[in-house]
């Protein structure tokens, strides 16, 4: 990955998150099960980026710094979807296993993927 500018960091987190939350909410909002509140599918919304975006952006780039951009994406993708589904479940969870929890967790798995996909492409073609 090169070189790692640590303010250069700190100044992305604010905007990245800000987008990040701009793609993942909406899906959020439309995709979790219907046995969650409005208010509590906004609010996951914000939360779950809130704790593991600082992992992605501060943390894992200097971790890996070492690594091939590749690896870190790798890791930086498991990681934030199985991080918030886990979160998800420890906030929100129980249930009989599968049914709605599966769903929550698809949907939090497809918002990751398509701020994920947003992300590589301002990456590629806006030079973030």
């Amino acid at each position: 990955m090169g070189d790692i500018e640590i303010a250069a960091l700190w100044r992305f987190l604010p905007v990245g998150y800000a987008l990040t939350v701009a793609i993942e909410l909406p899906i959020l909002l439309v995709a979790l099960s219907p046995q969650h509140s409005w208010p509590r599918r906004l609010a996951a919304g914000f939360w779950l980026t809130a704790v593991t975006y600082p992992m992605v952006v501060l943390v894992l780039p200097v971790l890996m710094a070492q690594y091939s951009r590749v690896a870190y994406l790798a890791v930086a993708e498991t990681f934030a979807p199985a991080a918030e589904c886990a979160l998800f479940w420890w906030a929100f969870g129980g249930g009989e296993p599968g049914g709605w929890r599966w769903r929550d967790f698809a949907a939090i798995v497809a918002a990751n993927l398509a701020s994920f996909a947003m992300g590589e492409w301002l990456h590629r073609y806006a030079a973030i």
